[in-house]
């Protein structure tokens, strides 16, 4: 019986193949969830937060601004609107992307719900990149 399954974080522009991994946890609509080999099928909508991805006793980090978690036995997809890995995210932008957000929300004639999920988006790169 394997360990392991097959891991794919899918976003419109790319595809993280990550092989065949031992454990990953994201963020749901009702709080984060983990998956091993041989779990259940499930569907599940994921939100803004970290996705932790656990492969040959290592850890990597995405970030991610939510989807869906197609869940197999045999592999799992995360179909994602966006997934950055920790190594690819840029300090220095997710501080001015948060500048931005923060001026917007303060503009009353500014859609407040698309600037609060910026901001949100921003905090939780800002978060990932310093664990």
């Amino acid at each position: 019986m394997s360990k392991t399954f097959q891991l794919e974080i899918i976003t419109p522009e790319k595809v993280y193949d990550e092989g065949q991994v031992s454990y990953v946890r994201a963020p749901s609509l009702d709080g984060l969830f983990g998956v091993q080999s041989r779990h259940a099928p499930a569907i599940i909508a994921m939100s803004i937060g970290e996705i932790k991805v656990t492969k040959d006793g290592k850890e990597s980090y995405y970030a991610t601004s939510g989807g869906y978690a197609d869940i197999r036995p045999e592999n799992v997809q995360l179909l994602v609107e966006t997934a950055e890995n920790i190594t690819d995210i840029d300090k220095e932008r997710v501080k001015a992307a948060i500048k931005r957000a923060q001026e917007k929300l303060k503009d009353n004639k500014a859609d407040l719900t698309r600037g609060k999920a910026a901001l949100d988006r921003a905090k939780n790169r800002l978060k990932i990149i310093n664990r």
